[in-house]
């Protein structure tokens, strides 16, 4: 019989230390193609290092990450890693926004830097990529300067699922939301991520946004590195 897939993501006894008050531990995490997974208990530089270790920017001190079977630590050379990273799709603060280009053209740059000569077919797909993730036509004649909380999430949202990623990685999105634009942000969010097929893994302070965007809620115990089940009746009362 041939081996089965492997897995998106697969982790096993990780150690990390990032001058903190204890290293990051993941003891054991697996996350299967199209799975939706919420992890609570990253603090926002918990929660970098931990993308930084999934996509090979930086390696466990101890503990083993494959990913789609590949070991990350056998990535060592720079032109490998930058093709390892065509996988990943990232949402987070630490994506650069040109505040003074357009929407249009910061959803663009991940496609193409031709920015003066870009043909139509770059053009729509930009656009379709805009409508997708609820950017509307005149916003993309915008400046990103000129945009609310939302919709610049919606922009970093946008340039991560440019390149038609596999995996995308959210770091505490709904930190910058406000209340009103939460819950609608989660629901579209989920139904982008099932639509698309991806794998998606949201680190997240909050419980209420996680049921929504995620099939399943860990909860990392920080002294063990364990990820525990959020229990389904705690989820009924979020």
């Amino acid at each position: 019989m041939p081996d089965p897939p492997a897995l998106p993501i697969h982790i096993r006894d990780v150690q990390k230390d990032y001058r903190a008050l204890r290293p990051l531990r993941v003891r054991e995490l697996d996350v299967h193609d199209g799975e939706s997974v919420a992890l609570l208990g990253f603090d926002r530089a918990a929660a970098e290092v931990f993308v930084n270790l999934l996509t090979a920017a930086t390696v466990p001190d101890s503990g083993r990450i494959e990913i789609f079977g590949r070991p990350t630590v056998d990535i060592q050379d720079a032109d490998t890693w930058l093709s390892s990273l065509d996988c990943f799709g990232i949402v987070s603060d630490r994506q650069v926004l040109i505040d003074n280009m357009t929407v249009e053209e910061n959803l663009t740059m991940p496609l193409t830097m031709a920015l003066h000569d870009v043909d139509s077919s770059v053009r729509a797909k930009v656009a379709a990529i805009a409508e997708e993730v609820g950017l509307s036509s005149d916003q993309l004649r915008q400046p990103v300067t000129a945009l609310g909380p939302g919709s610049r999430l919606r922009v970093r949202l946008g340039r991560a699922l440019a390149p038609a990623p596999r995996i995308l990685l959210s770091e505490h999105p709904n930190a910058s939301l406000e209340p009103a634009d939460l819950l609608r942000f989660a629901a579209e969010y989920a139904q982008l991520v099932r639509r698309r097929g991806v794998v998606s893994v949201v680190l997240t302070a909050d419980n209420a946004f996680a049921s929504i965007i995620a099939q399943r809620i860990l909860t990392l115990q920080p002294a063990t590195g364990q990820l525990k089940p959020l229990a389904a009746w705690r989820r009924l009362f979020t």
